[in-house]
């Protein structure tokens, strides 16, 4: 296999219209999604431009992934309502609220029929 030296292969990267360059001031990376978030630390990142199309290549670096799932806060006053008017405890009160997505009239019709 015949090797090309860097001053050729650039040459000819130019003459296709592709620009290679490497961000060297990135520390991290962060891909986000709708329940999870992916870390990238220390990557190396190199930009590729082909004709006005960019794009990011990440290579290296320590991977971390942590889940973006949230608990709903249901607030103190909603639960002390949902419960004097369902007549149940706090606690069941709280679980028919979040059950129900925060929505009172909803939590406290579940909790009467059930």
């Amino acid at each position: 296999m015949a090797r090309i030296d860097s001053r050729k292969a650039r040459r000819m990267m130019a003459q296709m219209g592709l620009k290679m360059d490497e961000l060297s001031d990135i520390n991290r990376v962060i891909l986000q999604g709708d329940e999870r978030e992916i870390i990238i630390e220390q990557p190396v990142v190199t930009v590729i431009d082909l004709k006005g199309q960019r794009m990011f290549q990440i290579a290296g670096g320590s991977l971390k992934e942590r889940s973006l799932k949230r608990e709903p806060s249901v607030p103190e006053e909603d639960v002390l309502l949902v419960a004097e008017q369902a007549g149940v405890s706090a606690e069941m009160a709280r679980r028919a609220l979040l059950e129900c997505e925060g929505d009172l009239a909803k939590a406290i019709l579940s909790l009467r029929k059930g």
